[in-house]
């Protein structure tokens, strides 16, 4: 309900500014911008979404013109709609903004064509619309800037921490078609990464404006740096996808260990992305589930450093190093980054210091 109702808040309050203040009879792009707006500011920074809204309001205002010449009609559609999608492909926008975009532009060409003189309502119109849904969604993050962090970042651990237990499962079965499908998931794991970046920002944007804000800006610099270790992670994992995908080719046999080891660390990754989570919330003691993905972490390793010993073969060798490196990354990221965790790695692998490089 909460963002059903500042949805519709924006939308009224923008059909009353254009309708009451602007006097146009027909505001509906006011409402319809607010809307778009609000619809792909969630987790952008404030100069984005101000971008967005230019963006959006210049193309109201080129749709305008160029009807206003050509008059209505087919090539006036033609032109209106490759002038107001082609810039925003082109710019990397969303599919829901090119469509919401070149919907408008229709609806200005075939529905609400200028009649007579030129008057820009409508370009007014999308500035008023985009200026409310700025304000609702600031207000919005105002109240709880690390929703959309916290969010997205449970989602991302635990898109990762479920992929982990897909391949152990694949890898169980001997399943090449399910090793395949888990390899194509995790070629996207970086976007998933990717989408902590931008509520990230904009929730350190948020904070930056707040008179007390030390410890927050701390905590998200903190989460800054964990996001760079999980994008390793995360390319470890595809490689892990990918050594599994030649295990179930080659029809290799796996003892059961290993698939302990991997599901090892899917609950490790589970523990980071749950300390995490509740180091912004403050809903419970972090510390307690990045001890818990420390100890699951290191007992992933642990096994895999036995299975080591048992002389397996190439190919399970690069799966159980791979395991190692993962483990490494996902330390790095629910702890200091220091010597100490590839020492303590080492030791649960059970390598000594004069062999490792």
């Amino acid at each position: 309900m909460p963002p059903a109702l500042v949805a519709a808040s924006a939308a009224t309050v923008a059909w009353l500014i254009a309708a009451d203040v602007i006097g146009h009879p027909d505001p509906v792009f006011a409402p319809s911008v607010a809307l778009i707006v609000l619809g792909e500011s969630r987790g952008r920074q404030l100069r984005q979404t101000t971008e967005l809204v230019l963006g959006v309001a210049a193309g109201v205002l080129i749709a305008e013109l160029t009807v206003f010449a050509l008059g209505p009609g087919v090539i006036a559609l033609f032109t209106v709609l490759l002038f107001t999608i082609g810039p925003m492909i082109a710019a990397g926008a969303s599919n829901t903004l090119v469509v919401q975009a070149g919907l408008s532009a229709l609806y200005l060409v075939v529905v609400a064509a200028p009649q007579g003189q030129l008057v820009p309502f409508r370009f007014a119109d999308a500035l008023i619309g985009g200026a409310v849904a700025i304000a609702a969604s600031q207000l919005t993050a105002a109240r709880r800037p690390l929703a959309p962090l916290v969010a997205t970042a449970r989602r991302t651990y635990a898109e990762l921490a479920g992929l982990l237990t897909d391949l152990n499962e694949a890898l169980s079965a001997c399943d090449e078609d399910a090793a395949h499908a888990v390899l194509d998931r995790a070629h996207q794991l970086s976007d998933g990464v990717d989408r902590l970046r931008s509520p990230l920002l904009a929730a350190a944007e948020t904070y930056r404006l707040r008179v007390r804000k030390g410890r927050r800006l701390r905590q998200l610099r903190n989460v800054e740096q964990t996001t760079h270790q999980l994008d390793h992670v995360a390319g470890n994992v595809w490689m892990l996808a990918r050594n599994v995908v030649t295990v179930t080719r080659l029809h290799t046999e796996t003892p059961p260990d290993l698939g302990r080891a991997i599901e090892a660390l899917s609950r490790a990754v589970r523990e980071a992305g749950e300390s995490l989570a509740v180091d912004l919330t403050g809903g419970g003691d972090p510390d307690h589930h990045a001890g818990r993905a420390d100890a699951d972490a290191l007992e992933a390793v642990r096994i895999a450093g036995k299975l080591l010993e048992d002389d397996p073969s190439p190919t399970l060798t690069i799966v159980i190093g791979q395991i190692r490196t993962t483990a490494v990354d996902l330390l790095r990221g629910v702890g200091p980054d220091d010597d100490a965790v590839l020492s303590r790695v080492d030791e649960a692998f059970g390598w000594s210091p004069d062999r490792v490089s």
